[in-house]
């Protein structure tokens, strides 16, 4: 709070700088990378900690104390890149380079690459952090676009005021956070493909706030879920009203990455709780041949099940699943030669 009475006043300085990259995605000659400047030490998640440590992680997920108008500078197998912070801290790098990047990537197509702050004498002025981007095989057979938020991860999204979404983010620990009933099998099966080589690629796509981006990592890496770009947005509240804003929102990241590999079709993974099947329709018939099929978890909300189940049942660009479990997912997916 002091902080930002100092920030009001214009007497603010930064006490440490902390850059934190978010797991994004690019091409060989494309690099596409997000992320935010904060002056907040990193969340530190323990796999056995306390309520009150819970509960504290939690609120300085929100608490966070953003950096404008400062230089971050990028350094890729000595290309260097820099770029300014918006008001909200956050950072983007999106250029076309001349080297080509798959070269360097590692054996699943990541790629990695230093951040740093500078100066107004353009010398660094933070220590050196650590970001990846994904470049997907060419071999890669189909991609994957998943929700998290009820499609892999109980989250209590549809639920009045969002209520259990906050109880769930304020008071249980990334690390007891339970999966859906077989979605990270289902998930590294679908990597994996049909000649199981981890080679086609996994977007994980969220409504939730950036400031979840630690929390929900580490339940992915944790869970064993394949390791994908993770995609969420910014907004000022959990209990802003996504009505206006989500539609647009996911619409921009899965065109964005169709658009970024036009020659790699997808199958699009959400739950009937929300937007997902107008979002994954629209898309569908936007992008022609493009989608191979559309699975959607099934949610406990009787008129929403019916809205979906309106716009299913009248579908024919693409095969449209409402799916019980991952194993409903799951056979469908082999019957069709996808694992």
């Amino acid at each position: 709070m002091l902080k930002r009475i100092k920030l009001l006043f214009g007497k603010y300085k930064a006490d440490k700088i902390h850059i934190m990259p978010y797991r994004s995605y690019g091409t060989s000659f494309r690099l596409y990378v997000k992320g935010r400047v904060l002056d907040n030490f990193p969340i530190e998640y323990l796999d056995k900690q306390s309520l009150w440590q819970t509960i504290k992680n939690a609120v300085k997920q929100f608490d966070t104390y953003e950096i404008p108008d400062i230089k971050v500078q990028l350094n890729v197998n000595g290309m260097v890149f820099t770029t300014v912070t918006d008001a909200k801290g956050y950072f983007l790098f999106d250029v076309t380079v001349a080297e080509d990047m798959k070269t360097i990537s590692d054996a699943e197509g990541w790629v990695y690459f230093n951040l740093n702050a500078l100066n107004e004498q353009q010398a660094a002025v933070t220590e050196v952090f650590q970001g990846e981007f994904l470049i997907p095989e060419t071999e890669a057979d189909f991609g994957v676009i998943t929700d998290i938020d009820d499609t892999l991860l109980n989250t209590g999204v549809t639920s009045f005021l969002k209520w259990k979404v906050l109880i769930n983010s304020l008071f249980i620990n990334t690390y007891k956070r339970i999966p859906l009933e077989g979605a990270p099998g289902l998930y590294r099966k679908l990597h994996l493909g049909i000649d199981n080589k981890e080679k086609n690629p996994i977007f994980y796509l969220s409504n939730s706030p950036w400031n979840m981006y630690q929390y929900l990592k580490v339940f992915l890496d944790h869970n064993n879920f394949p390791k994908g770009a993770i995609l969420l947005r910014s907004f000022n509240s959990i209990f802003q009203k996504v009505s206006g804003s989500e539609k647009p929102h996911k619409q921009k990241e899965i065109i964005n990455i169709l658009n970024t590999y036009p020659d790699l079709n997808f199958i699009l993974i959400g739950d009937s709780g929300e937007h997902d099947a107008s979002i994954y329709t629209d898309i569908a018939v936007q992008f022609p041949n493009r989608i191979l099929c559309i699975y959607l978890r099934s949610v406990n909300h009787r008129g929403r099940m019916q809205r979906v189940k309106s716009i299913v049942d009248n579908f024919r660009t693409t095969p449209v699943l409402l799916v019980e479990t991952s194993l409903a997912a799951e056979e469908h997916a082999k019957a069709n030669g996808f694992i």
